[in-house]
């Protein structure tokens, strides 16, 4: 039986069409990818204990928080490879939309800042970590999500390191 790579899923700031997309490709390749790939740390699918080291860490969703940026950083100490998933993930947006709002719209929603701990501005991945690739869309682009798997698990087969 070949190594698994060990695969993380987490969400943070966004409406987590991504997930939904990726929960439905397994519907139609886990035979294709169940000996290969393994979602430790996916709460869609799974409980999980305490996170733990992994190939490739999979973030959906823009960082609005202090909270959201610590964790993040764990993931990525924790993770060989990252990988921004969707539009907020990528870009920021549209959850960054608030970033423009002005003094009138921020005062109508700071009551909700404080109340969840939400940093003044919210960011997209990349400026909180290190993304080794980045699959935009919203919801991802669900064809270079396959490839990007595909070409991951070629490359563990043909040399057993992600």
């Amino acid at each position: 039986m070949p190594k698994k790579l060990i695969a993380g899923w987490f969400t943070f700031t966004c409406s987590e069409d991504s997930t939904i997309v990726m929960t439905e490709l397994l519907n139609t390749r886990w035979s294709e990818w169940k000996n290969w790939l393994d979602f430790k740390y996916a709460k869609t699918l799974r409980k999980s204990g305490p996170l733990g080291s992994m190939d490739v860490a999979f973030i959906e969703g823009a960082i609005s928080s202090e909270t959201q940026a610590a964790k993040l950083k764990q993931i990525r100490s924790l993770a060989k490879t990252l990988i921004a998933i969707g539009a907020c993930a990528v870009t920021g947006y549209p959850s960054a939309q608030r970033n423009q709002f002005n003094p009138d719209q921020m005062k109508i929603i700071q009551p909700i800042l404080d109340r969840f701990k939400y940093a003044e501005k919210v960011r997209k991945v990349s400026a909180v970590v290190k993304v080794d690739h980045s699959i935009p869309g919203c919801p991802m682009d669900e064809e270079k999500f396959i490839k990007l798997i595909n070409q991951f698990l070629t490359q563990a087969n043909a040399s057993s390191k992600f």
